[in-house]
């Protein structure tokens, strides 16, 4: 039996897409100027990109509701527009009725300007011939606006209403927003 003693093999990585990640994610890294490389030797990785761009919050915390980052709305018979800057937003919040009129509904409209699409909706149809408890429904997503897009909340009925909340979680590049106050 012969043992055979391995050496690492080490090659050079030309991607400018990664250094330019490695630069944007370790500042501190910037201008050493040596070529990324790659080896064919197994090591442990610790993850380190919460730290390295500048936040140990982990992601779930970040989406907190913070008192000075919400707008809070309320819409019944009318189409409000609740956010139009670009970015990712956190929508939550419930919606709810009576139901007294042969249909009622309430959504979530994403919107260019020109073409509506309807992201999230709920509806009633019973007609009772007085007020009655109508459907419930909670509420918690986040979507993203482009420029030129909005959100707009909608009811077609006095007795239907969309209350909640709103809070940019990501500006439109992907750069978290950190809940108003944090660090404290």
């Amino acid at each position: 039996m012969t043992i055979r003693l391995s050496s690492p093999e080490i090659i050079s990585v030309n991607s400018e897409a990664l250094e330019t990640q490695i630069r944007d994610l370790l500042p501190s890294q910037s201008g050493f100027g040596s070529e990324l490389q790659a080896s064919n030797v197994i090591t442990p990785i610790i993850d380190l990109t919460a730290a390295a761009e500048g936040s140990g919050l982990p992601t779930y915390l970040q989406t907190a509701i913070a008192y000075a980052s919400q707008t809070a709305f309320n819409v019944s018979n009318t189409t409000t527009t609740l956010v139009n800057s670009t970015g990712f937003y956190r929508v939550f919040g419930t919606a709810s009725g009576f139901t007294n009129t042969p249909s009622n509904e309430a959504e979530f409209i994403l919107t260019d300007g020109v073409t509506p699409k309807v992201v999230w909706s709920i509806n009633s149809t019973s007609a009772p011939s007085a007020p009655a408890p109508g459907p419930f429904a909670p509420f918690d997503f986040t979507v993203f606006l482009a420029a030129g897009q909005s959100l707009q909340g909608k009811t077609d009925s006095a007795n239907f209403f969309l209350g909640g909340s709103t809070r940019q979680v990501a500006t439109g590049d992907g750069t978290l927003v950190q809940p108003n106050g944090f660090p404290l």
